[in-house]
């Protein structure tokens, strides 16, 4: 079992790219969205399983049709929209993608998995079209609920963040390979 200080030292070396101090393995992570389990969630569910099957199969036409009937069997379930904005993104369609985006963030309010889900696929859309301070808004909402994608992001945003960073991974390499560091002897 490991305390802070051990997992403040492997963040360091494993996500290099983070703040020093900032850790991408933390106990606020985001927490599953809010809503009833019925029927109808449990059949949207099914069908979103084989709409990112029809998309990993690059069947994005088809992915798009089955994430459209599951959210037409429940309307209310954020995931549907995030995971339909997704294929509509491989489409290029960014414009139904951002709807799509948006809705899921009104029916989560912001916050769960499905909420740090939109956030970030709408920073990335953001990013795309040279939006970087809206981009930077929704990773940092989707950060604060302790998402580790969107804090490496906010950190590869940061040039000194990133510069410190990769000099602390260098040292860190060096170390493991037994080379001297830098200072010289007089």
């Amino acid at each position: 079992m490991s305390n802070e200080h051990d997992q403040a030292v492997l963040n360091s070396i494993f996500n290099p790219l983070l703040p020093v101090g900032e850790a991408a393995f933390e106990f606020n992570l985001p927490v599953d969205d809010d809503e009833e389990i019925s029927a109808e969630i449990e059949e949207a569910k099914r069908l979103e399983l084989q709409g990112v099957q029809a998309a990993e199969a690059g069947k994005i036409d088809e992915a798009i049709a089955i994430f459209t009937h599951a959210i037409a069997v429940a309307p209310g379930h954020a995931s549907g929209y995030n995971n339909r904005a997704q294929a509509l993104r491989l489409k290029g369609n960014m414009p139904g993608a951002l709807v799509d985006l948006n809705k899921a963030l009104s029916l989560t309010g912001g916050k769960g998995k499905s909420a740090c889900q939109a956030f970030c696929q709408r920073a990335q859309i953001f990013m795309k079209e040279g939006h970087q301070d809206m981009a930077k808004k929704d990773l940092e909402a989707a950060a604060a609920q302790g998402n580790a994608f969107a804090k490496t992001q906010l950190a590869q945003m940061n040039p000194y963040a990133a510069l410190c960073n990769k000099m602390l991974q260098e040292a860190f390499l060096k170390l493991q390979r037994g080379e001297p560091d830098c200072q010289t002897k007089s």
